[in-house]
């Protein structure tokens, strides 16, 4: 996943400089939520002005760039891979560490609500990221999840790095960790306004055109590729959860 991660997330920050500020966020949510799905969570936390929020997983920043547009905080990211940190940084200009989901380097109870979209389901250490969300959680925190999920087996081929949960093993997974779900949807991951679908596909029309001919350009795309014939098929299911720390 390094490429998909690493080097894309570099070309994606030098492409977005190149076309412009308002390619930013579009480009940035490519993958890890849509425009719908952001303002499902965003109202499920009840985020306002003043709260301390955490994005882990942050990606190259698009979902907390969005959020601070949308609700007047100014998320701190914590994501691993340094390209996808700088990207972050320079895009959107939010506090952003290179660290893992599972090993966070905040205190306990740092923030009142954070979000972690399309992060689980990348790691075999489900338990311990959650559990590491949970202790960083003031008590009565707000949690926001991305999850693709899949309750059968899937086809082959199977993108690479992935360990998808079950719907059970997600709600499990909270409850082990002192979380309360308070609310599940199925996300649509296509409704997001049409100027958003131009502008990521601008940004990836941009990327193509200076790296088109990198073998990392082929390899991301093709793990994006299994990703969506899954979620095409409906034998992955992208869900969202909202859950409070008890």
């Amino acid at each position: 996943m390094e490429s998909e991660f690493g080097t894309v997330a570099g070309w994606t920050e030098e492409a977005v400089l190149a076309l412009g500020p308002e390619h930013a966020v579009p480009a940035g949510c490519r993958g890890s939520g849509s425009e719908g799905a952001l303002r499902w969570l965003a109202d499920a936390l009840a985020v306002r002005p003043g709260d301390r929020v955490l994005d882990s997983g942050a990606g190259v920043g698009g979902p907390a760039g969005w959020l601070a547009a949308e609700r007047g905080v100014r998320p701190v990211c914590a994501e691993p891979m340094a390209p996808a940190v700088h990207a972050g940084r320079t895009l959107f200009g939010l506090p952003s560490v290179v660290a893992l989901s599972q090993a966070l380097p905040f205190a306990d109870d740092a923030f009142d609500a954070a979000w972690c979209l399309g992060v689980l389901c990348t790691t075999e250490e489900k338990a311990a990221l959650v559990a590491e969300l949970r202790r960083v959680l003031v008590d009565g925190g707000r949690l926001g999840l991305l999850v693709f999920v899949a309750d059968e087996p899937l086809p082959p081929p199977l993108p690479e790095g992935n360990s998808f949960p079950t719907s059970d093993e997600v709600s499990r997974l909270l409850g082990e960790a002192g979380f309360r779900v308070t609310g599940t949807a199925e996300a649509d991951l296509a409704d997001s306004p049409p100027e958003w679908k131009a502008r990521a596909d601008a940004v990836d029309a941009e990327v193509q055109r200076r790296h088109g001919d990198d073998p990392a350009w082929a390899e991301a795309e093709e793990q994006s590729g299994r990703v969506g014939r899954l979620l095409g098929s409906g034998a992955l299911r992208p869900r969202l959860v909202s859950a409070v720390a008890t």
